[in-house]
């Protein structure tokens, strides 16, 4: 896999929106910034890192040869952000990343669903650019 122009903008962007669709779920609609325990600028800042490690996998896992198997870059989009969604959502539970004291199965469901389509979201950018950036390939002699 070449990691060209298309990954770098793959990975910017897709975390972009997703640390942006963060910071506005959690930061202005829910106001759980009011609950951290630490200064909100680490906060940020490590969450700001934390998205762009997500940016990379997201581009890594729409690029792994299992999912590379599904010809439609919508379709593998798809997958590709309900896999890293659902796989995020449950690290953060396991290790009760929340800021949210009291947590209801109804609490539990919205979260979950919250990070499918976040993550959702950011896959679907790394397939915009994955179909709009051209990086010809050498053919191998």
């Amino acid at each position: 896999m070449k990691l060209g122009i298309r990954f770098f903008l793959s990975w910017i962007f897709s975390a972009l929106v997703m640390f942006g669709l963060f910071y506005i779920w959690h930061g202005i609609f829910l106001n759980d910034f009011k609950r951290i325990q630490f200064p909100l600028t680490w906060f940020v800042t490590f969450a700001a890192f934390t998205y762009l490690i997500f940016g990379a996998g997201i581009y890594f896992l729409f690029e792994s040869s299992l999912l590379k198997k599904i010809r439609n870059f919508f379709i593998r989009g798809l997958i590709c952000g309900g896999v890293a969604g659902f796989s995020l959502f449950m690290i953060a539970t396991i290790v009760h990343i929340s800021l949210t004291t009291n947590l209801s199965a109804q609490h539990l469901m919205m979260d979950c669903i919250w990070q499918i389509a976040e993550q959702t979201l950011g896959a679907m950018v790394v397939v915009l650019f994955k179909v709009v950036i051209h990086e010809p390939q050498l053919e191998h002699a």
